[in-house]
C-alpha cells in the first residue's frame, strides 16, 4: 500500500504497468521503436489488407496459382457414416465377428459399452476398371467407382458430434473460426454478382448440432458467411417485391438506405456486421430475379427430375438439393454444402442403436441423387471444374454396442471419405486402417490435410492463405504452416 492506494499487479512506482511505462516514457518516444518493429513485420500492412477486405468481400479474385477446380460441392453426411459398412471392407472383422474386443483402445462415448466385434452385414463388390470395393448400399454411386478417390485413413481430434462437425467445417473444434466456404469466398471471391458465393442446404429433420457455427465466417467479416437456403417452399424468403412497389421506388429506397448506412459506418469503421448488411441489401435486390430462377426446379425437364429422384419420396429431398447445387455452380456459386441427416441420433447417420437400418435409410436417400449429380455435371461440361467431397465428421467403431441390433459408437481415429471431380485421380484408395478398422495406420490423413488438399485444388495455398486477426496471421489449417500437407496421391 502507498498513501492508501492499492498497487495493481506489475505496477511500477509511478502506478503504471511496465507496458504503460515503456509506452509513455519520454512523451511516447519509446513507442517509436515498437512501431518500427511492427512495421518491419508487416503488422500495419496486414491490418490494411483486413480492412480492405471489408469493402469488397464479393470481388472476384485470382487464385494464388492455377487451380484445377472452380467450384466445390461438399456432401456432408451428418452423424458419421461407418467406414466398415461403406468404403472400407474388413475380412478379418468377419472372421472375429461376435467375439469380445480385447484391444487397449477405449472408444465408448458418453459412457457407452464398447461391446463385441461386429462384421458388416452389407456385401462389398468391386466396381469399374479399378475394382474399387464399395458397399452394396451405394449401387448408383458405384457406377462411378473409377472417378472416386477413397481416403480410408482419415482421422480427427474429437469424438463429439458438435466439435467434430466444427473441425470438419472450420478446422477447429471450438466455435469462432471461419468455415471452409468462408475461406474460399475470402480467397477467391465469387463469379456471380447476383448470387451468394457460399450456399448451405440442411436436412429438413434439422441441421448439425453446432448449427450455424458450421458455416459462419468466424473472425472474418460477416459478408463471407454461408447463406442458408430453407428446406421446402421458397429457399429464400422475401425475394418478391412488395405489391404496389415499383422498381424505381425500390431502387431509390435502397440507395437512400445505403447512403445512411455508409454514413453510420464512417462513424463506426471496422463494423463487419454493418458492412455485411449493406452488401446483403444490394445482393438481395439483384437476387430477386437471379435466385428465383436458379432454384426453379420446375424448369428442368422430366428426364432430369426423374434422374435425381425428385418423384420418389425417399430421394426427393436430397435430390432437390443436389439439383439445386448443380444449378447454383452453373451460375457461378463458389461453394455449396449439402447436409444429409439432421437433428440427432437415428435422424442422422449416427447409428448407435441399429447401424444396419440407419445406413440403409440414409444411403437410400442420397445414393441416386449423388450419382445423378455426377452424371449431370459430366453432361454439362462442369465435371472438370467441380470438386466433390463426401464424408461426415468422423467414423464409427467396428464393434457393436450390444443394445439390440448392431449399433456402432463414434470413432475419430480412422474413417473414410472420398473426393471426385476436378483435379482428382479417381479409381484409387489412399491409406488404410488396421485389420479391424479401428484406427488409421497407413498414410494417415488429418482433417487439416484434407482442407489443405481442397484449397490446393481451388488454387489456394493453405500456408499462404491467411487472415490477420488479433495480431496473428490465421490459417484454416492452423498456426503451424508446415504441420499439414496436401495429399499428393489424390491429385491427377
Amino acid at each position: 500500500m502507498n498513501g492508501g492506494q492499492r498497487f495493481r499487479p506489475n505496477d511500477t512506482p509511478c502506478h503504471r504497468t511496465r507496458r504503460e511505462f515503456l509506452w509513455e516514457v519520454g512523451g511516447g518516444f519509446a513507442g517509436l521503436g515498437l512501431i518500427d518493429l511492427l512495421s518491419r513485420d508487416g503488422f500495419f500492412t496486414n491490418r490494411g489488407v483486413a480492412a480492405n477486405a471489408l469493402k469488397t468481400p464479393s470481388t472476384l479474385k485470382p487464385p494464388q496459382f492455377p487451380g484445377k477446380a472452380k467450384h466445390c460441392i461438399f456432401l456432408f453426411m451428418n452423424g458419421a457414416p461407418s467406414q466398415v459398412d461403406t468404403f472400407d471392407p474388413k475380412p478379418t472383422l468377419t472372421k472375429f465377428d461376435g467375439t469380445p474386443y480385447k484391444g487397449k483402445a477405449k472408444f465408448g462415448s458418453g459412457g457407452r459399452a464398447i461391446g463385441y466385434l461386429a462384421q458388416s452385414t452389407f456385401r462389398f463388390h468391386q466396381h469399374g476398371e479399378s475394382g474399387l470395393p464399395i458397399s452394396e448400399i451405394f449401387p448408383h454411386t458405384a457406377r462411378y467407382a473409377d472417378e472416386l478417390c477413397v481416403i480410408r485413413s482419415m482421422y480427427a481430434d474429437t469424438a463429439a458430434h458438435a466439435s467434430g462437425c466444427l473441425q470438419m467445417n472450420t478446422g477447429d473444434v471450438q466455435i469462432g473460426s471461419p468455415s471452409l466456404g468462408s475461406w474460399m469466398s475470402y480467397g477467391l471471391g465469387t463469379e456471380s454478382r447476383n448470387l451468394p458465393g457460399f450456399v448451405v442446404m440442411t436436412d429438413p429433420r434439422g441441421g448439425p448440432i453446432s448449427s450455424a457455427s458450421n458455416w459462419s465466417s468466424g473472425y472474418m467479416p460477416a459478408a463471407y458467411q454461408g447463406t442458408l437456403f430453407r428446406n421446402g417452399g421458397t429457399p429464400l424468403l422475401d425475394l418478391a417485391t412488395p405489391q404496389g412497389v415499383g422498381d424505381r421506388t425500390q431502387r431509390h429506397s435502397l440507395d437512400l438506405l445505403e447512403r445512411l448506412n455508409r454514413e453510420h459506418l464512417a462513424r463506426h469503421p471496422g463494423e463487419s456486421e454493418l458492412v455485411a448488411r449493406i452488401i446483403s441489401y444490394e445482393l438481395a435486390y439483384r437476387m430477386q430475379s437471379s435466385a428465383t430462377e436458379a432454384v426453379d426446379l420446375e424448369s428442368e425437364d422430366a428426364r432430369t427430375r426423374e434422374m435425381y429422384g425428385l418423384n420418389n419420396k425417399l430421394t426427393s429431398d436430397f435430390g432437390n438439393k443436389c439439383l439445386t447445387a448443380r444449378r447454383l455452380i452453373e451460375r457461378g456459386v463458389r461453394f455449396v454444402q449439402l447436409y444429409s441427416g439432421g437433428g440427432h441420433l437415428e435422424d442422422t447417420w449416427d447409428g448407435h442403436t441399429d447401424c444396419i437400418s440407419n445406413h440403409k435409410l440414409h444411403a437410400g436417400e442420397t445414393d441416386q441423387p449423388i450419382s445423378a449429380l455426377i452424371t449431370d455435371l459430366k453432361q454439362r461440361g462442369l465435371w472438370d471444374e467441380t470438386l466433390i467431397v463426401w464424408g461426415g465428421e468422423f467414423g464409427r467403431t467396428p464393434t457393436s454396442e450390444g443394445v439390440g441390433k448392431p449399433g456402432r459408437d463414434h470413432n475419430w481415429l480412422g474413417f473414410s471419405m472420398w473426393l471426385a471431380g476436378a483435379g482428382i485421380r479417381g479409381g484409387q484408395v489412399i491409406g488404410a486402417t488396421d485389420e479391424l478398422g479401428f484406427a488409421a495406420v497407413e498414410d494417415r490423413v488429418h482433417v487439416s490435410d484434407l482442407h489443405a488438399t481442397i484449397l490446393h485444388l481451388m488454387g489456394l495455398d493453405h500456408r499462404h492463405l491467411t487472415y490477420f486477426y488479433n495480431g496473428l496471421d490465421r490459417r484454416l489449417t492452423g498456426p503451424d504452416e508446415e504441420r499439414y500437407h496436401v495429399v499428393q496421391q489424390a491429385l491427377a
